[in-house]
């Protein structure tokens, strides 16, 4: 009879390609937020 095992993950979580991954998201992230707060400055500063 067979034994039923968890499957292994296809990574480490320390792999250095996942830490650039994940810090590419998270800039990407802020920079979109930036050009948001941007905008929202734009429209609330624009004169009329």
């Amino acid at each position: 009879m067979t034994t039923h095992r968890a499957a292994k993950p296809l990574a480490d979580s320390g792999r250095p390609v996942e830490r650039a991954v994940t810090a590419a998201l998270v800039v990407g992230m802020l920079a979109g937020l930036g050009w948001i707060a941007g905008m929202i400055y734009t429209l609330l500063e624009w004169p009329f």
